[in-house]
């Protein structure tokens, strides 16, 4: 992944929202590691595309975003997506988590899906 290009996005997703980048830790790894950091923090059992932690202060976002490789590459798969569409669309995701953006109710859903669509489009995705 072109990381200069990288961080060009995410500064047009936060400048969008009215946004500052403060730190953000992208940290890829394996299902079996997601699953330990879902089961010891979230009290969850399941496999999961992504975990976020949020450390943000006032304008400025941060956090820590864990990625499964594994699990976007399953979804990718299942979803028929290019790989790195879904891992895009999984980054982006987390920095939505991190802006306020929820999605545990469906009218939630409906509202971080457009959202992630947009900035997708918006990014050339």
């Amino acid at each position: 992944m072109n990381e200069p290009l990288f961080l060009q996005e995410i500064s047009i997703v936060l400048k969008n929202e009215n946004k500052c980048i403060g730190d953000i830790n992208y940290i890829f790894c394996c299902d079996h590691y997601l699953l330990k950091i879902n089961n010891k923090y979230l009290k969850k059992n399941f496999y999961t595309d992504v975990i976020a932690f949020d450390y943000s202060k006032g304008k400025f976002v941060s956090g820590d975003i864990f990625i499964s490789i594994d699990r976007v590459l399953d979804n990718s798969s299942i979803w028929n997506y290019i790989f790195f569409y879904e891992l895009k669309r999984v980054m982006i995701h987390a920095l939505l988590h991190f802006l306020g953006y929820n999605d545990q109710k469906e009218e939630e859903k409906k509202i971080m899906k457009n959202k992630e669509n947009f900035y997708l489009h918006l990014l050339k995705y």
